[in-house]
């Protein structure tokens, strides 16, 4: 199936987490509880689009948190979790959806498998729930706090999200049921008689509902932390100019560098070992010299390219090294400028950016002046 949608529904004013900030925009990490939510789904394959169901007084705060997300435009939801869900849905129907995932923004850690699941059932045309089975006994609590009954736990599950289901389907299921309150989606299919099946959730996909929930979700950051590391390179010879760009500044020199964008090679290098280290091909499979597009443009929107897909994979660059290795121009008194201009293109600090200059003692095409190449690192934090 495709033309797959997402909804997140952050609308909701978290009563029982307390405090002034809903818990949706609390931090986890470095990043909104949301932001974490929303980069879940924007890395997943079959998801071409995800929209966030919000407060209209949260406007500001989702602002902050979705920033630089490829995010569809936010959308207000209602007075509850089922008029809001339902104005999300109206919201998508312009675009056709095939098959729609309906999500808590509070359940920040589902997994890319749990909606592998979901997205399974729902190319068989049914609704399907995400869920864990009861493991605990459990008690029926009487009135004077007395638990005299124990309570057969056979056959029961604890539901989660993201649920899915034919958008048609639930949509209209909406529409007829509008002004009800029903617990979940899946509730409203089961009003209609529809048939909804369960898959296999996880038990890290737990709703952040209490402060201690958050705390649980800060110790699971903590352990849930992965670093990888890639590596770039790239080389270009020289040509008739009087002017090399490298990190975005223009260096004046005898000769410029031939290129098929403006042969920014140290940019080229940066980008190349951003998208290593997350496994995204590299810049030539995003930006191919064979597309007219790209014909002399700025590298600067190669390496932004390449940071914005770290964060739509929930990650976070850590630093960035570059080392560029030529006889002339001299890198020393640009250095700062040119650290100054991946810091800035990147969004990171001045502290985690890198540049060297080098040279090969005469040796080689960078010894014998013919060209300029630039390698470079970088280091990835992900969620």
């Amino acid at each position: 199936m495709k033309n797959i949608y997402a909804i997140i529904v952050a609308a909701g004013r978290g009563r029982r987490f307390g405090g002034d900030l809903p818990k949706q925009y609390c931090r986890l990490g470095d990043q909104a509880v949301l932001r974490k939510t929303a980069c879940a789904f924007l890395s997943h394959p079959d998801v071409i689009g995800v929209r966030v169901i919000i407060h209209p007084d949260d406007l500001d705060l989702y602002r902050k948190a979705a920033d630089g997300l490829d995010l569809l435009d936010p959308v207000f939801g209602g007075d509850t979790r089922q008029e809001s869900v339902c104005r999300g849905l109206e919201s998508l129907v312009d675009l056709e959806p095939r098959g729609v995932l309906i999500h808590d923004a509070a359940r920040p850690f589902v997994t890319l498998d749990v909606i592998d699941r979901v997205i399974a059932h729902i190319e068989t045309g049914v609704g399907v729930i995400p869920a864990v089975p009861v493991s605990d006994t459990l008690k029926r609590e009487m009135q004077d706090g007395q638990c005299p009954e124990t309570v057969d736990r056979t056959g029961l599950w604890r539901a989660q999200t993201p649920q899915g289901f034919v958008f048609d389907e639930i949509i209209q299921a909406h529409q007829r049921h509008r002004g009800q309150e029903l617990t979940d989606d899946a509730a409203l299919m089961e009003v209609d008689g529809r048939h909804i099946v369960l898959s296999l959730g996880h038990e890290d996909n737990f709703k952040i509902t209490t402060p201690d929930d958050l705390h649980r979700a800060e110790r699971m950051l903590q352990m849930d932390v992965e670093f990888r590391t890639g590596t770039g390179f790239d080389v270009h010879r020289f040509d008739q100019g009087d002017f090399v760009t490298l990190c975005g500044v223009q260096v004046p020199h005898t000769h410029a560098l031939s290129g098929h964008s403006d042969a920014d090679v140290a940019l080229h290098a940066l980008t190349d070992a951003i998208m290593g280290a997350i496994g995204a091909g590299d810049i030539g499979s995003h930006f191919p010299p064979s597309d007219a597009q790209w014909k002399g443009a700025s590298s600067d929107r190669f390496l932004k390219k390449a940071c914005d897909l770290v964060t739509e994979r929930g990650g976070q660059i850590v630093n960035l090294d570059v080392t560029i290795i030529c006889e002339r121009p001299k890198i020393g008194p640009y250095r700062e400028a040119m650290r100054q201009s991946v810091a800035e293109i990147a969004n990171i600090d001045l502290d985690r950016v890198s540049v060297k200059g080098t040279t090969t003692e005469k040796l080689g095409f960078t010894g014998r002046g013919e060209g300029i190449a630039a390698q470079a690192s970088a280091s990835v934090k992900i969620y």
